[in-house]
């Protein structure tokens, strides 16, 4: 038992969706959950650290890269239940957006390989549902951030 396994709060993870130009930074899981899996790099936020830093380092520890401002694109529940209805596992995720700054990414720490992956190319990755929705959500959250300030009183 890992300690996450039926939780008596949820646990909060941290993600961070990386864009180079078009192109997103995809990591396959080289540990449980989600082994072989290819995702967005990310893992849990450690006690006494604030979320966003909590990213920059789950980020450097998997693939090695570093990147400028950060927004935040998406916070999601992920809840599995056991067959009687129990919460078996609970995770709030809180997923950021940021565009890459500097390093040449590598796989490190909990990532068995890492990809700059292009739209077009994500069915080959299999990616989940929620996965395209969090890419989505940080697009917009980095096209938001980039937009002039509005105008002051509104």
């Amino acid at each position: 038992m890992t300690g996450r396994e039926y939780p008596d709060r949820p646990w909060v993870g941290i993600g961070c969706i990386v864009f180079r130009g078009e192109e997103v930074l995809l990591v396959r899981r080289g540990k449980p959950p989600r082994l072989g899996q290819w995702s967005l790099p990310g893992g849990a936020q450690h006690v006494g650290e604030g979320a966003e830093a909590a990213a920059r380092r789950e980020l450097h520890e998997e693939t090695g890269i570093e990147v400028g401002p950060m927004a935040l694109a998406l916070v999601v529940d992920a809840i599995t239940h056991d067959a009687e209805g129990r919460a078996q596992y609970h995770y709030t995720i809180i997923d950021f957006a940021a565009a890459w700054l500097a390093g040449e990414a590598r796989a490190g720490d909990d990532a068995s390989e890492v990809a700059w992956v292009r739209p077009d190319d994500f069915d080959r990755y299999d990616l989940t549902p929620q996965t395209y929705r969090a890419i989505a959500s940080a697009r917009a959250a980095l096209a938001r951030e980039s937009d002039p300030p509005l105008p002051a009183g509104l």
